[in-house]
């Protein structure tokens, strides 16, 4: 369980996240959608104790932090750094020993070289791999799909489905909808600093319309039909 109160976050008198309040309960998928800069990266960032921010977080294990996959946006790397010794150094931070990486390289990825020669989608697979060796209880996925090849996507939502059925608190941010809806039980619409609205699954359809209503606007059929 994760149970936030009132949280507020600041940038100097910006006001970026206010009065959030949610629950999170184990073997579940919330989606947290919401437009650039609406504040969804930030408020991943204060539930992995990266920001200050005022209001409560709690959890059924504490602190969050060290029970808590994030796989961020755009993921950085040592630049002398093989994909093994990224695995190594993520699992060994918490305290879990892994005798044979290579049982486990789902996405046959080339762990002996430096991670500076990977591709992009190849950094991603990596990432993945790396908070899901943890053994986390709570998993952030903060736009996971970027970069993925087609096949690689459709094994990251196999994934999420497992981590749900084995009781994992699973937060997810995209910007592709489809994949919301494939995976997600809940979704939180960020607003203006708050979340302004919580869907079951039985609503997502109206949520996607009404995202579509609002993205094919008059101005933009201008530009196309100019």
């Amino acid at each position: 369980m994760i149970k936030i109160d009132k949280l507020q976050k600041k940038f100097g008198k910006k006001v970026v996240l206010d009065n959030i309040d949610a629950l999170f309960l184990p073997g579940h998928v919330y989606g947290i959608v919401g437009a650039n800069a609406a504040g969804k990266t930030t408020f991943f960032r204060c539930l992995a104790g990266l920001e200050s921010y005022t209001g409560h977080i709690e959890a059924t294990t504490m602190p969050i932090k060290d029970r808590l996959g994030y796989l961020v946006a755009e993921h950085y790397f040592l630049p002398k750094i093989t994909g093994e010794e990224y695995l190594l150094l993520l699992t060994s931070a918490r305290v879990q020993q892994v005798r044979d990486l290579h049982t486990y390289n789902i996405f046959d990825l080339p762990l002996k070289n430096y991670v500076s020669s990977y591709s992009t989608g190849m950094k991603k697979k990596l990432a993945i791999m790396g908070v899901l060796l943890q053994d986390n209880d709570y998993f952030i996925f903060d736009e996971p799909y970027n970069g993925l090849d087609l096949q690689s996507s459709m094994m990251l939502t196999t994934l999420i489905a497992a981590l749900r059925e084995k009781g994992k608190i699973i937060l997810l941010s995209s910007h592709i909808f489809a994949t919301l809806k494939e995976s997600c039980d809940e979704l939180f619409l960020l607003e203006k600093g708050t979340f302004a609205r919580q869907l079951e699954k039985d609503k997502f359809a109206t949520l996607e319309a009404e995202l579509k209503a609002h993205t094919w606007s008059a101005d933009l059929m201008k530009l196309i039909n100019r």
